[in-house]
């Protein structure tokens, strides 16, 4: 009995360290790479540095995320799972030049 309550504790926590991640960096207020290939049907999760000297905001409405990453510091933001299909994101404070796009497939 006590191994099968240890399995079911540690279950949450197997989950949650195979959320696969992508790191994406801001610099020059672009978005590097511009666009980023996650499985479909899983939840991700990406790590974004902006190693800009300006804050910059993660934006994306078909994502249905924002978040603002101070000058020189990093954030996490986790999207899926998602159908199959492009989802586009913009630095909103910088959107001429911090565009990028997450392909599902």
């Amino acid at each position: 009995m006590k191994h099968l309550l240890a399995l079911c504790l540690a279950l949450p926590l197997a989950a949650f360290a195979a959320i696969p991640e992508i790191a994406l960096s801001i610099k020059d207020h672009r978005f590097t790479p511009e666009e980023i290939r996650v499985p479909a049907g899983v939840k991700v999760k990406l790590l974004v540095h902006n190693e800009d000297s300006t804050p910059e905001e993660f934006e994306s409405h078909q994502l249905n995320r924002e978040k603002v990453i101070a000058a020189g510091s990093a954030a996490s933001i986790f999207i899926g799972p998602l159908k199959p299909g492009k989802y586009a994101f913009v630095g909103e404070f910088h959107e001429k030049t911090a565009h990028g796009v997450v392909i599902a497939e």
